[in-house]
């Protein structure tokens, strides 16, 4: 698809997007509800008249012509699905009449790709306040990391967390467990009738907002990982576990780290310093290793504790200083996705993506099932053969895994995704892929491979939140931007995850986990464009230290990738 047509859809949705209905591309046969609508409407839409054969709710789709069993349902200009049995025009697609299908791709059928780069001019001089590593790289922001070599140590993980987050003033408010403490004293008075009548917490009080002192004032935390993994299993797990730990240690907002081993599971400290060297052969952060079977339980802890602390007192002479936005690698995620996801939020992100990549930085697409239907865009996007064949290899064996064991793809939109709106993993897909933009793809990423290039690379993840948002930050993310439509407080330990809302509604219902409302682009009140600059003015804000939502809330989210069949 030439440029001129990307950008002529993009200036058609914004046009359309403060009606009742939108079609997302010229040649799609669907119509989408921008509202609620009832049984026997009449829709009057681009000079045609529809009869809603059924009720239509906001977020869903109705066929603007009638479609033959296994006739193709066209959205985003692609094969989202055939028909699986007549559908009338005006009636809606649902699951009883609609099932996955998309079409086919291969490197050998790739075309040539061309987009002309956004207008990048207003942000040139623009700049955000972080942390300069040796490598070159600039952190958001400056993290110690301790983490465990083998689930047997994540109790003297959580003990360490526990002493470190208190004394240090990076611990999570006591107000439940204030309340737990009311409670309990009006249970030991017989006063019942108080408990029942005691109001529920709707926002955090005022004392749970007051800032504890925090003596080492630029750490932004001790962050702690814990896990399942490390011993049993495969050894290709386990490999897997030192690799995603070395893309951590190296990751531009860790300054130290801390590791605590058994000494005898698979997941061994040599392969774990062999993956570090890989990533980064001049790796000089402090590192510090403690085996348990050397010696007590007590020498393990303290020595820890002692060596951690001490790094800390040299991590904390690091400041902040500007770092021009080339330095920016944004995560591009999407989760709890609704019919609004791939018109509003995750546009928006695509516009961003091309501004970020515009400006020199790095931008992240992951979620390899839901690139479903899309391959051959990306495909022909890539910017060499090589890259395009490593794209395809990655999905065809990903996919290959699923129908192995009895999944697939089409398998990925969850009950919550079907109820907004996205039918099929097609549709779903199709959305998902605008968080990428235009821009040409310049690298393909294997799972705890670290970006190294400027541009869009395509990185390889599972869809589950939270094991792709571990695979993006260990490519390299210094912000992740997750778009939903549903809502989730997913985080990440080391890489802040700003929660970008696909409409208002949802923005306003749950503010406490909703950092930026995609919303305007749905009222019409504001383009695509429009919404994604602003989205970028927050970025720098967080780039800089401002904390969204989820660093708020202390939801530090890790869950590795065992390179089975996760959707």
């Amino acid at each position: 698809m030439k440029t001129k047509g990307i950008y002529q859809i993009t200036i058609h949705l914004n046009i359309i997007m403060a009606s009742q209905f939108l079609k997302v591309h010229p040649s799609d046969n669907v119509i989408v509800a921008l509202r609620d609508q009832p049984a026997g409407a009449d829709v009057t839409y681009e000079g045609s008249i529809y009869k809603l054969q059924y009720g239509v709710s906001a977020k869903h789709k109705f066929v603007t012509e009638d479609i033959d069993t296994g006739g193709a349902i066209i959205m985003y200009g692609v094969l989202v699905g055939r028909a699986t049995q007549p559908i009338k025009k005006g009636e809606p697609i649902t699951t009883f009449n609609l099932k996955h299908d998309a079409h086919d791709y291969s490197t050998a059928n790739r075309k040539p790709y061309s987009y002309t780069q956004p207008d990048v001019s207003h942000w040139q001089n623009r700049t955000f306040k972080g942390y300069h590593r040796e490598d070159g790289r600039v952190g958001t922001y400056n993290y110690w990391l301790v983490v465990p070599l083998v689930f047997c140590e994540n109790r003297n993980v959580l003990i360490m967390k526990d002493a470190f987050e208190r004394e240090l003033g990076y611990a999570q408010t006591d107000m439940y467990r204030d309340q737990v403490r009311e409670f309990l004293h009006l249970y030991q008075q017989g006063d019942m009738r108080r408990i029942k009548n005691l109001e529920t917490f709707v926002d955090a009080p005022a004392s749970a907002k007051r800032k504890p002192e925090r003596p080492f004032q630029n750490v932004d935390g001790v962050k702690f990982l814990t896990h399942e993994g490390g011993c049993g299993g495969t050894r290709l797990d386990a490999n897997t576990l030192c690799s995603l730990f070395a893309a951590y240690a190296v990751h531009p907002n860790v300054a130290g780290i801390t590791v605590l081993s058994l000494g005898c599971q698979n997941s061994e400290l040599k392969t774990l310093e062999d993956e570090i060297r890989k990533r980064d052969p001049h790796f000089n952060k402090p590192f510090f290793a403690f085996e348990h079977q050397k010696g007590t339980e007590y020498s393990l802890m303290s020595g820890a504790i002692k060596e951690t602390f001490m790094g800390l007192t040299k991590i904390n002479e690091f400041e902040r200083s500007d770092a021009p936005l080339s330095k920016l690698s944004v995560g591009l995620k999407c989760g709890g996705s609704d019919g609004f996801s791939g018109i509003s939020a995750n546009p928006v992100l695509g516009h961003l993506s091309d501004l970020v990549v515009g400006l020199g930085g790095q931008t992240l697409l992951a979620e390899f099932p839901e690139l479903n239907g899309v391959e051959q865009e990306l495909l022909n996007r890539c910017v060499t053969e090589e890259k395009a064949a490593k794209f395809e290899k990655l999905m065809r064996d990903y996919a290959g895994k699923a129908e192995a064991v009895g999944s697939a793809f089409a398998f990925n939109p969850s009950p919550g995704n079907i109820k907004d709106g996205l039918i099929t993993d097609a549709i779903k897909s199709a959305g998902a892929a605008k968080k990428g933009g235009n821009a040409y793809v310049s690298d393909v990423l294997n799972y705890t491979e670290r970006a190294t290039e400027s541009g869009l690379h395509l990185v390889c993840t599972p869809g589950n939140d939270v094991e792709a948002t571990t695979g993006q930050t260990a490519a390299g993310a210094n912000i992740i931007l997750f778009t939903t439509g549903l809502g989730t407080p997913t985080g990440n330990p080391i890489c802040p995850v700003a929660k970008v809302a696909t409409n208002s509604a949802l923005a306003q219902r749950m503010p406490d986990v909703i950092d930026f409302d995609c919303g305007p682009v749905v009222d019409g009140t504001q383009t695509i464009e429009q919404n994604a600059e602003a989205l970028l003015d927050y970025v720098i804000k967080v780039a800089s230290g401002e904390l969204t939502k989820a660093q708020q809330l202390g939801q530090d989210d890790f869950i590795p990738w065992k390179r089975g069949v996760s959707l």
